[in-house]
């Protein structure tokens, strides 16, 4: 059995391939730069681009199971030749924003093209990655260990990338999973000011916090370039989840603090806890210094 890994290169893809070759199972990972992937040995390297589904046929060519980054433009193209190069079961790492029904038009299509395929599904639906923390933080924090952010009550079940990585691989590999969506949440509401807090004590160092205006924060992380710049009007709330502009006061107006709640985590796929944000901290760490 072979088992195709797109996007596998990317936080997530890099990780369950990491695991299905710990698994001991035969691995193709699919990226534009194979020269580049350094993925570990053993693994298949196959070029390819889900933008360009004619890309891809050698790389389907006797897979089974398939793990498919989010590519709304193409899927249903690339589920139709996935399942033409005979793959039965496909693993969709999609968003927790499916769940909450703002997500219409970006992971909702990839969802609805594999089931449409008639093949074995699981979606994978995350919510908040812990990672948006390094993405926006990182460059302030190892240039100056400061955050500055303008809505320090704004909290979330932030998501450790290898719960996702767990549950994808299970679905992969195990039987019991097909036809499930599953929602992935951390395991506890934090508050930005505590996130900061649990970082520096991850760091060793202090780390401050300053509150800006939304404005000024958009410029900063317009500045830093990358998935900052790129998601600054929807963190910041100029823009909702499908582009349409919004008032950011209305968004520091939603981001006051609410009661926690129960939230479905990774523990009833993989048997264990969910990672925490303090453990995801020391985790990456040293990609804060």
């Amino acid at each position: 059995m072979t088992i195709l890994v797109t996007g596998a290169t990317g936080n997530v893809g890099r990780l369950v391939v990491d695991q299905l070759v710990k698994a001991g199972a035969s691995v193709r990972a699919l990226t534009r730069d194979p020269g580049a992937a350094a993925l570990p040995k053993g693994v298949e390297v196959a070029a390819g681009d889900l933008t360009r589904p004619s890309s891809l046929t050698e790389a389907l060519d006797g897979v089974d199971r398939m793990y498919l980054f989010p590519v709304a433009e193409t899927a249903r193209e690339v589920v139709d030749l996935a399942k033409r190069a005979g793959v039965r079961r496909i693993v969709v790492l999609s968003s927790g924003a499916v769940t909450t029904g703002y997500d219409t038009d970006f992971h909702l299509p990839v969802e609805q093209a594999v089931e449409a395929s008639g093949l074995e599904w699981t979606h994978v639906r995350p919510g908040e990655f812990a990672l948006n923390k390094l993405w926006l933080w990182g460059p302030s924090i190892r240039a100056e260990r400061v955050v500055r952010d303008p809505y320090p009550n704004a909290a979330g079940y932030l998501t450790h990338e290898r719960d996702i990585a767990d549950v994808a691989t299970i679905a992969l590999l195990e039987d019991g999973h097909v036809g499930r969506a599953y929602t992935l949440c951390g395991p506890a509401l934090i508050d930005t000011r505590e996130q900061v807090r649990i970082i520096a004590e991850a760091v060793g160092e202090e780390i401050r916090f300053e509150q800006v205006t939304a404005d000024r924060a958009r410029d900063i992380y317009r500045k830093q370039g990358g998935f900052a710049a790129a998601n600054a009007d929807f963190l910041l709330g100029f823009e909702d989840y499908s582009g349409v502009e919004t008032d950011p006061s209305d968004a520091h107006e939603k981001w006051e603090p609410e009661a926690p709640v129960e939230m479905p985590t990774a523990e009833p796929v993989t048997g264990r806890p969910a990672r925490t944000f303090a453990q995801w901290a020391r985790d990456h760490a040293s990609d804060f210094r």
